[in-house]
């Protein structure tokens, strides 16, 4: 006999913020051209999001006598969901590359990635500059490389 898997702290709320993601998945497939035929364009996105839709619809249908996460309210859910799945290093890097994104415009490509390789493996590698200097360099060389030289890509 297999025991029931307690849920895990906002498990049940992320699931439902996917099948809201997946409706609007399937909204914006539908308005690609509607259904028109199996081989229209809009047909594969439809299809996708479909099984996405009925995928999320299944897991939380099983999730629906799954006990509780042992937390004492929303607040301590919340925190802990937090807690584990996002951790300082994550927030610190996801931060950087919000940053990177927003300095694409004004820096351009290259200087932008550059700057971002290269703040993001000290910070990862917790303070080797030179290190983190040479495979920056490096990485920046073959990204130029391939996509100026080989592709021939105008990089911004």
């Amino acid at each position: 006999m297999s025991q029931v898997q307690q849920l895990k702290a906002g498990e049940r709320v992320f699931n439902g913020l996917l099948l809201l993601f997946s409706a609007g998945v399937f909204y914006e497939a539908f308005q690609i051209s509607g259904f028109e035929s199996l081989n229209s364009p809009g047909a594969f996105p439809i299809m996708i999001s479909l099984i996405m839709l009925l995928t999320m619809i299944s897991i939380l249908w099983g999730q629906r006598h799954h006990p509780k996460p042992d937390t004492h309210g929303a607040f301590d859910e919340a925190r802990q969901f937090l807690h584990e799945h996002f951790p300082l290093t994550i927030v610190v890097f996801s931060a950087m590359a919000i940053g990177y994104l927003a300095l694409l415009q004004p820096l351009g490509f290259i200087i932008a990635t550059a700057l971002f390789l290269f703040v993001s493996q000290v910070y990862l590698r917790r303070g080797r500059f030179l290190a983190s200097a040479i495979i920056t360099v490096a990485a920046t060389a073959i990204i130029y490389a391939l996509f100026k030289l080989l592709f021939q890509v105008y990089l911004p």
